[in-house]
């Protein structure tokens, strides 16, 4: 047995980054890794393939250019999986690398296996090349991610049928396609394979796509997603997934049947708990099938702690990054990083892409806060018309009273970039006069939070006048 002050059980932006934080304050850490590469789902098989495969899709549809240049952009002619998957096999093989030289540059002892609890302070690491083994940490992290709901009753065999994570080795690219699930994941495939051409019907039980972001982003995204073609089957669920010779067919609840080349079910992850052995350490998962975490990542074992997808939302990367930290600040005590920061963004990488962070317009009226919201175009800003975005949108809301920024609410060309400017007002409790006051550089998109916050006062004036 190895003994060390961190035993971190996965690899991915949470364990990585907890890892590399206590090894930098000088703590002897130990990585246990099931997988053949580091990175966890964010490096393989989600996040970042995801992101470079709809850069890929904008590339080989030319949809960015289309009508600019006078030019009749167009798909590529005879475009295989190779050639789509080319960009973003030699990107993820970039990050798989820096991760190493991370973890190598902080002297974390890396071991390759699956890692399971013998008892509350021991992780026994199995591996098929190499002999069992045992570490015992003083502090354990479990940041172990998620993986696709399966249901049992789909008949899954990754050829017609995937989940979001086979989806990446799909063979052909296919005419047609059914997406299951208008949640992040759904719609961001939904949208990649319309760009390429691909005929898409999205199917989900809801009323909206999108449902926790702000109503007004959430219909604009699926009016643009029908303007590339997505066919939309809302308030509609599933009764029966069938295989065909040459791809599946779909009968819905309401009795339309859906065939396609290929069926993509997107509707939800769960955490990746199976063979930690939690029941050794009398740990349960709570009803969702998470681990419950205090607000400093803790577990109802003091030294056990957990953090990224395997304790639930928000389940993004940017923030499992920092939970790591804090919970490796927290455990040793450290004096850097307490707490996560009030205001956490979120990036949906669709096609346009969404960024939000703050109240929407159906909290503030849940939690009966008097509120005026301000509106950008992306159509009006010099910008967004030499990048040919004529419907995008940036939308701020603020209280009454005093003016104070609530919430930003992006759709439309880099929304995730922009959200940073109006994440930092919010953080420091800031009002849209800062918005008034700030100078931005002309022309970009960035000079919208000016005319969104001159909109917003507008308005407010108007309620004034009536309420006069």
């Amino acid at each position: 047995m190895q003994s060390y002050d961190l035993v971190v059980i996965g690899s991915g932006p949470a364990g990585e980054k907890a890892a590399a934080q206590a090894a930098y304050f000088g703590k002897r850490v130990a990585l246990v890794e099931s997988g053949i590469d580091p990175g966890g789902a964010c490096v393989n098989s989600g996040t970042i393939p995801s992101k470079i495969l709809r850069e890929s899709a904008l590339y080989f549809s030319g949809l960015k250019q289309r009508g600019l240049y006078g030019i009749d952009y167009s798909l590529r002619e005879g475009l295989t999986v190779e050639g789509f998957t080319h960009r973003k096999n030699v990107i993820v093989e970039l990050e798989r690398e820096e991760i190493r030289k991370n973890l190598a540059a902080h002297h974390v002892d890396v071991f390759w296996g699956t890692g399971s609890f013998e008892d509350q302070h021991t992780i026994a690491v199995a591996s098929p090349k190499n002999p069992p083994m045992q570490l015992r940490g003083e502090v354990i992290l479990i940041a172990t991610g998620s993986r696709p709901h399966r249901p049992p009753e789909i008949p899954f065999d990754d050829k017609f049928i995937f989940d979001s994570d086979s989806i990446l080795q799909m063979d052909r690219l296919p005419q047609s396609m059914v997406v299951i699930g208008g949640g992040v994941i759904g719609c961001e495939y939904a949208s990649i394979f319309t760009a390429l051409g691909v005929k898409v019907s999205l199917v989900d039980g809801r009323d909206r796509l999108l449902p926790f972001l702000d109503a007004e982003l959430s219909n604009l995204l699926r009016e643009r997603l029908a303007a590339l073609g997505v066919e939309f089957f809302l308030e509609e669920r599933v009764a029966k997934t069938e295989r065909t010779p040459n791809g599946a067919r779909l009968t819905l609840k309401s009795g339309k049947v859906l065939e396609a080349d290929a069926a993509l079910f997107a509707a939800g992850r769960r955490g990746t708990v199976e063979g930690l052995g939690l029941e050794k350490i009398n740990l349960a998962l709570n009803q969702r099938g998470y681990i419950d975490v205090n607000e400093s990542y803790q577990t109802s074992i003091p030294w056990v702690y957990a953090a990224g997808d395997v304790i639930g939302f928000p389940a993004l990367a940017s923030t499992s990054m920092e939970q790591g930290r804090v919970a490796i600040c927290h455990a040793f005590g450290f004096g850097y990083k307490k707490r996560l920061a009030s205001q956490l963004p979120m990036g949906v990488y669709t096609i346009p892409e969404i960024s939000a962070v703050g109240e929407t317009e159906e909290s503030c009226r849940e939690h009966q806060i008097d509120y005026v919201a301000g509106r950008a175009r992306y159509a009006n800003n010099v910008r967004g018309a030499m990048v040919g975005d004529m419907s995008g949108l940036l939308k701020l809301l603020f209280r009454r009273d005093d003016r104070k920024l609530l919430g930003v609410h992006i759709i439309g060309e880099s929304a995730t970039e922009l959200i940073h400017a109006g994440m930092v007002v919010l953080e420091i409790g800031g009002t849209i006069d800062l918005f008034i006051a700030f100078v931005f550089n002309f022309p970009t998109l960035s000079e919208m939070y000016k005319y969104a916050a001159y909109d917003g006062l507008g308005n407010l004036a108007k309620h004034k006048l009536r309420e006069g």
